[in-house]
């Protein structure tokens, strides 16, 4: 690949008319590493939308997830139980594919400490708070370039055949949340980051193909909120027969004791996607507390502690809340930094959703 930049958007910007979209992505990717400019993220994100037409689809033959459960003597293992209660915890260096199969079909999900350090966590941050900044200069306007919210929120508009409701931005928006394809600088340094630390190979390990996220399902958030959420899973609204892993991220030190929101999870592996609007829930899709505790077992409800940079990495299975903290007020709560991030496996890519290649 070329070293001038200059050569870089050229050959970017001819693959962009040649629609070979995974080309414009390495070229536009590169071009940005050495310079970064809000056109060429804007572009990223619409090429990242678009090359999902140029991945293989349909059924994948052969045994799922591609790496093997059985025990190993990889070091990294050493964090990770083969029974027993708890989440299981490993260090970031660790991670592997098998280190996060074993661990999401063996307890139902994988605590990483230090996945990123101080310096990109502080980055990041930085980038949520420009991202709603720019979010509330641009309400009520039209946003009809890059340059108007640039390069902090550039209001990301799919393809026609997709499902999309852009009234959803505002909802997501009000609970505390941004779609980070709104963001195209916070887009890219959050893959970037990722990148850097190895996280792309073990998802495409894990999954067995290319990831791909969901506009829908990758989110910037920045919550103070005592209440907390409903019980749910992801896979009661993504559908059967997919390939997903969720990258929860922690930017701020919550969970535990804190004053700052964390997550509660049930710590065991659940075969099935548990009957839904029961219990006492509040929507037809959360699950109430009595289902639960009954499904719960022994393990039980584990509230970890997060330290900026850990990530929880779970699955369309998992059954988590974002934990309340009764006898507080959201004026009491510490605001919480996070960034949710859905990948799935493109083969079975889920319905409704829309598509953004990694």
């Amino acid at each position: 690949m070329t070293s001038d930049r200059a050569q870089l958007i050229v050959d970017a910007e001819s693959a962009w008319n040649e629609h070979r979209w995974l080309d414009a992505i390495a070229l536009f990717d590169e071009a940005n590493r050495r310079k970064s400019s809000p056109k060429l993220e804007a572009r990223l994100v619409q090429a990242r939308h678009r090359a999902f037409r140029e991945l293989p689809r349909g059924p994948r033959g052969g045994p799922w997830p591609p790496v093997p459960l059985e025990s190993s003597n990889d070091p990294g293992f050493g964090g990770v139980p083969d029974r027993g209660e708890g989440i299981p915890e490993i260090e970031g260096a660790h991670l592997s594919a098998e280190v996060l199969a074993r661990s999401i079909h063996g307890q139902g999900s994988l605590l990483v400490r230090g996945l990123l350090g101080p310096p990109v966590v502080d980055r990041l941050i930085t980038d949520i708070d420009h991202a709603f900044a720019a979010f509330d200069r641009c309400e009520g306007t039209e946003v009809d370039s890059v340059e108007s919210g640039a390069p902090w929120f550039a209001p990301f508009r799919p393809q026609r055949h997709y499902p999309f409701d852009a009234g959803g931005r505002k909802f997501v928006v009000t609970n505390g949340g941004m779609w980070t394809v709104d963001s195209p600088r916070a887009m890219f340094d959050l893959l970037e980051s990722f990148r850097s630390v190895g996280l792309r190979r073990v998802l495409r390990e894990y999954l067995g193909e290319r990831p791909v996220l969901s506009a829908k399902k990758a989110t910037l958030r920045r919550v103070a909120m005592a209440r907390g959420g409903d019980w749910h899973q992801d896979g009661a609204f993504l559908g059967a027969g997919i390939r997903s892993m969720n990258v929860w991220l922690a930017l701020s030190s919550c969970g535990g004791a804190t004053n700052c929101p964390g997550l509660d999870v049930v710590s065991r592996r659940l075969p099935e996607v548990c009957p839904t609007g029961t219990d006492g829930a509040w929507f037809d899709w959360s699950i109430g507390q009595g289902m639960v505790d009954r499904v719960a077992g022994p393990a039980g409800v584990v509230r970890p502690s997060f330290e900026p940079g850990d990530a929880l990495l779970f699955d369309d299975l998992n059954l988590h809340r974002t934990a309340p903290m009764p006898g507080l007020d959201d004026d009491d709560v510490v605001p919480r930094y996070a960034i949710e991030t859905w990948f799935f496996a493109p083969s079975v890519y889920p319905a409704e959703q829309i598509p953004v290649v990694w």
